[in-house]
């Protein structure tokens, strides 16, 4: 277990946020934002003029950087970066794909329902061999 990872256990755990822009205000407003020393913010506002460069861009930055715990990402904007977002399998921090206003939640598109899916059916088809 010496490798499990840990949560910093400080104040400094922080959610990180891909999403349009009426997510990312409900979310500031609880008071989920952060902006460090170097002037650079937990969230990335997603609008029709923000390029897939600028998305992968930060969803590989926020799934590095040790201070963040959870990351959110609006489900259709984790749908243009599906190979990142699939490919991610570390614990921490965890992805969690969630609705926006203007596009619904498919759950067959969730890369955290599908995992758990295939977990279950594994775990279904070990029990029914003993």
């Amino acid at each position: 277990m010496a490798n499990k990872p840990q949560i910093p256990t400080s104040n400094s755990a922080l959610i990180a946020m891909i999403a349009d822009e009426d997510t990312i205000t409900g979310f500031l407003l609880a008071g989920v934002g952060n902006v460090d020393l170097r002037r650079k913010t937990n969230y990335l506002i997603v609008d029709s003029k923000t390029t897939v460069k600028a998305i992968e861009d930060a969803f590989k930055e926020f799934t590095t950087k040790e201070d963040i715990a959870i990351v959110l990402i609006s489900q259709y904007v984790a749908n243009m970066i599906r190979f990142l977002v699939d490919s991610y399998n570390k614990p921490i921090p965890a992805i969690l794909e969630i609705p926006s206003k203007e596009h619904p939640y498919d759950p067959t598109h969730d890369s955290v329902l599908s995992r758990v899916k295939y977990l279950f059916s594994s775990e279904s088809v070990a029990s029914e061999r003993r």
